[in-house]
């Protein structure tokens, strides 16, 4: 997920247990949840909103969180007028508020088939909001996901720019934007929510996203990539310069390919 001051995704280590992938997400859960809630959170000013208009009329319609947090995102559409509704995250620090017919679980994104809950469900939107770099396998966690989607349903999945990463480990190690951005290596640094937690992440290029979707038979229906209003700019220009340098994020709305074999 991304902070309010741009901080990066938590990423699972390939080949890390259940319990070593939960840790660091556990810990830093309560730190991504009050920065979320602070007035220039770019989450409240840029990234939800622009999330919550892709999602479109989800009157009735079940929604999906794969790494939902603590779960506020998913109530508020519920609370909305969203049917029966799912939200599943790894850290298992949720509200204790909740609107009827929201239910909340503690799991693991990367392996769905294992959740209980979700067996035989299907779901009219499955959300992966900055939650996408959780997963050990991302094929194979988009096409659990794909098999849930209910009939005329998408799935609406954010990234951030992945130039962003390569800008800021090319500033850090005194190196080329190019070089960085197709480089393999993985890389630490302290979070940003909290520097006592060291985080390590995975870089991807636009190339390795389009790939994942393809192998998990997804089409890409809409592309946004959201900027913050004339006001917020005027109210908040330390966010504006963050984003004229790093970019954001991309959201992409996806749907299934006809007839697409996903043995």
């Amino acid at each position: 997920m991304v902070g309010s001051d741009g901080s990066a995704e938590i990423v699972k280590s390939v080949g890390a247990s259940r319990s070593d992938s939960a840790q660091p997400w556990t810990q830093l859960a309560p730190d991504y949840e009050k920065a979320r809630n602070r007035d220039d959170s770019l989450d409240r000013l840029v990234e939800w909103p622009a999330q919550r208009e892709c999602l479109g009329d989800i009157t009735g319609r079940s929604v999906l969180d794969l790494g939902c947090g603590n779960g506020g995102k998913l109530a508020e559409l519920v609370r909305g007028g969203a049917g029966a509704s799912v939200g599943v995250d790894i850290s298992g620090n949720f509200i204790t508020t909740r609107p009827s017919g929201l239910e909340l679980v503690q799991g693991d994104l990367s392996e769905l088939d294992s959740i209980a809950a979700l067996a035989g469900r299907r779901f009219d939107r499955i959300m992966f909001l900055q939650s996408f770099g959780y997963a050990s396998d991302p094929v194979r966690t988009l096409r659990a996901a794909r098999a849930m989607l209910a009939d005329d349903g998408f799935i609406l999945l954010t990234r951030t720019q992945p130039i962003r990463y390569a800008l800021e480990r090319a500033e850090r190690n005194g190196t080329s934007l190019g070089g960085e951005y197709f480089s393999r290596g993985v890389y630490s640094y302290r979070s940003g929510w909290n520097d006592q937690i060291t985080l390590t992440k995975r870089p991807y290029t636009m190339s390795d996203l389009l790939n994942v979707f393809s192998g998990a038979g997804l089409w890409i229906e809409t592309v946004v990539e959201p900027q913050l209003s004339e006001d917020a700019r005027n109210r908040y220009p330390h966010k504006q310069a963050w984003m004229d340098k790093y970019l954001g994020i991309l959201i992409f709305k996806l749907r299934p390919l006809p007839d697409h074999k996903t043995e």
